[in-house]
């Protein structure tokens, strides 16, 4: 995929330019470019991923950190996570989507790109449906879940881009 077919991949679950964001498993930031892109120049980009080599390939408008995903980050009040082509790489996925979930600000938005398959191989050891994703999804608190855009691959059929989001908080009177 070229840098454009990224972009249109999470385009429409980006919402509004700017805030603060983070890419979980962003390796050499091919998403991470692509939510730049979107977001505008205003907006905080942290870029996450275990191999900091991986990282190097970003520049310096980008804050990287060296972490895994799957333990706390401190990483709090954000308008958006993306994770792309990560959670197929993690068997129990809640404690992963709790853990997101509280990075989000309430209405914050998270958007999965993934194969469109339930069963996976060595590459791509635990890919998930999106029609798995609306289960894993509400069952971790996250509401408003959607499919954005589906296109062919030639690794497991398919792939997907989802948006869904952080619930708002109770009685705080905030709205979507």
């Amino acid at each position: 995929m070229n840098h454009a077919d990224l972009v249109s991949l999470i385009e429409d679950g980006v919402g509004t330019t700017g805030g603060s964001w983070a890419d979980l498993g962003a390796g050499e930031g091919a998403f991470t470019r692509a939510l730049s892109d979107l977001l505008g120049s205003e907006a905080r980009i942290v870029a996450v991923d275990k191999d900091a080599s991986a990282l190097r390939a970003l520049d310096s408008r980008f804050e990287t950190r060296v972490g895994d995903f799957t333990k706390p980050l401190d990483l709090h009040d954000l308008d958006g996570v993306v994770m792309a082509n990560s959670l197929h790489y993690v068997r129990d996925k809640d404690p992963v989507l709790r853990l997101v979930h509280g990075m989000l600000r309430p209405g914050g938005r998270l958007i999965v790109v993934e194969y469109g398959a339930d069963r996976g191989n060595p590459w791509v050891p635990y890919p998930f449906t999106y029609s798995t994703w609306e289960t894993m999804a509400a069952r971790a608190g996250f509401k408003n879940t959607r499919l954005l855009k589906t296109v062919p691959s030639r690794w497991l059929g398919s792939m997907y881009s989802a948006l869904s989001l952080s619930p708002w908080g109770e009685g705080r009177g905030e709205g979507p």
